[in-house]
């Protein structure tokens, strides 16, 4: 007797392996994505401007990504003394304003020669809910914590969104001819609109995206559904029962992997994997000659696996692990 409801895949025709840049905008998934890519030394750019959840924030992202926009001290707010971009995340906040504008250029330049060069850029929206700015009018990015009686909160209809990104579609592929767009939507439940507010803000980004598949540059993957209709458990949620938890993660990592991935590529991810993981390897014993061991039969891997791709650089793992054996 089957206990689950599943689904097939389909493997994508054009394959990502460590020749390919990809970049990953959007909610917290585009992080975690992003980030198990980086882990295994491929090439990515995530999250320029810090993590976005709605779809007008993940289009200015872009718009400043493709103009090269450089701000300037008139686009920052001060807080009490806190400069801030409402299109960019806290991590960039300074009391110098200097300061932030320098990490934001930088960030976007960055951002904007990668896009130039991507096959791949991963959107996930996480809600169709926004925040407005009385004062400007704007709709913002990011809160940063000041007070919500200073903001409008309003719901994106789905023809609000497809046309707006109907055209945001235009000028990527305008952009970088051989970009491909992967449209995914966070499987993270946004608990604050309630469960039925919820649903109707995640149902006006599917509505939207189906629209926008009409793109031939555009593509989908079922994040949200390997959740909500394949796990399906409580188990596979954090201790706040709203994000996914880490094996829930790593699960959606699989399909992702199996889907993009080319078998060769999947095994090299694999190897880099877990060399990088190692260097948080906690030591059960407290042997120094175990631990020269280890950091040795390290070294030993990471040699074989640079020898056969002298592309990616290992510098890091190398100086780590004979501190390691060197130290012990």
């Amino acid at each position: 007797m089957n206990f689950r409801t599943t689904f097939e895949i389909e493997p994508s025709k054009k394959k990502v392996n460590y020749s390919t840049p990809v970049m990953f905008i959007g909610s917290c998934f585009s992080s975690e994505m992003g980030n198990m890519m980086a882990a295994g030394k491929m090439t990515v750019n995530i999250n320029p401007a810090g993590t976005v959840f709605n779809p007008v924030s993940v289009l200015n992202t872009l718009d400043i990504i493709i103009k090269n926009k450089k701000l300037g001290k008139r686009d920052l707010y001060n807080y009490k003394g806190t400069f801030l971009s409402f299109l960019h995340y806290s991590s960039f906040n300074s009391e110098n304003p200097e300061r932030v504008l320098e990490k934001i250029n930088e960030s976007t330049r960055r951002a904007h020669d990668f896009l130039r060069k991507a096959e791949f850029l991963f959107v996930t929206f996480g809600t169709s809910r926004v925040f407005r700015f009385n004062e400007s009018g704007e709709i913002v990015s990011n809160c940063h914590k000041i007070p919500s009686s200073v903001f409008t909160r309003e719901l994106l209809t789905p023809g609000q969104i497809a046309v707006d990104w109907d055209e945001m579609l235009g000028r990527l592929e305008s952009f970088n001819k051989k970009l491909k767009i992967i449209f995914t939507v966070s499987p993270v439940r946004h608990w604050k609109d309630g469960a039925h507010g919820n649903q109707v803000s995640k149902s006006a980004l599917f509505l939207a995206i189906e629209t926008l598949l009409e793109h031939k540059s555009t593509g989908y993957f079922p994040a949200y559904e390997l959740i909500m209709d394949d796990l399906r458990d409580y188990r596979f949620y954090d201790t706040d029962m709203i994000h996914p938890s880490g094996e829930a993660i790593s699960y959606i990592w699989d399909a992702f992997r199996n889907c993009y991935f080319d078998p060769e590529t999947s095994q090299l991810w694999k190897e880099i994997y877990g060399i990088t993981m190692a260097m948080n390897h906690r030591f059960i014993s407290d042997s120094p000659a175990a631990r020269r061991e280890f950091a040795e039969t390290m070294l030993k891997k990471i040699g074989t696996l640079g020898r056969k791709n002298r592309e990616i650089d290992f510098s890091g793992e190398i100086a780590y692990f004979i501190s390691v054996r060197e130290n012990n």
